[in-house]
């Protein structure tokens, strides 16, 4: 599997400004998913993120590509730590929820609609998505919106620039080892 499916689906979080991205890549054997996985966190792990599988089916790989200091903050929040408790996640513990998280994404049971805060969407959201079963929304983007409409906004146009430059970057020839950036 090619580099390139991260820094095409997840540049906002390679550059910092999210905490993660998920997206779903074929692979055609679980050697060569494994080989792929340890090659993008060598590169990835000396930047400060990380690559996990969250679950395959059918020779397709759900990816989550992470900023672990950033999704410990996240979890830790006080409304994402109450609504992560309410499925039997530890906030405090972020690579057990990760593992709890792909247990509840397991093969035919769907996306739970907390996996948004892992994603770094706000708890405000993610409750508002979960209570009006994502009716009702302020706005719409990268998720739906049902607290700060004019924030989420300004992030959308940010993730989406982010997204070009760094498509752009790729087709001059630019890689994950210059793409992932290093935050403290």
């Amino acid at each position: 599997m090619s580099e390139d499916l991260i820094i095409r689906h997840c540049a906002p979080t390679l550059a910092g400004l999210k905490t993660g991205n998920i997206f779903n890549a074929s692979y055609e054997s679980e050697e060569e998913l494994n080989r792929s996985l340890i090659s993008w966190n060598r590169i990835l792990e000396r930047r400060g993120l990380k690559a996990t599988c969250l679950r395959t089916t059918d020779q397709r790989a759900l990816i989550y590509v992470y900023r672990p200091q950033l999704l410990e903050e996240d979890l830790t929040c006080p409304q994402a730590s109450e609504l992560l408790e309410r499925f039997g996640y530890v906030p405090n513990d972020p690579e057990s929820c990760i593992e709890h998280l792909a247990g509840r994404i397991a093969p035919g049971s769907g996306f739970p609609h907390e996996i948004g805060l892992f994603l770094g969407y706000p708890p405000e959201d993610v409750k508002g998505f979960m209570r009006y079963g994502g009716k009702g929304c302020k706005t719409c983007g990268y998720w739906k919106v049902y607290g700060n409409a004019e924030a989420a906004e300004k992030r959308f146009a940010q993730f989406s620039k982010c997204t070009g430059v760094y498509l752009k970057c790729m087709k001059c020839g630019a890689g994950l080892e210059k793409l992932a950036v290093k935050k403290n």
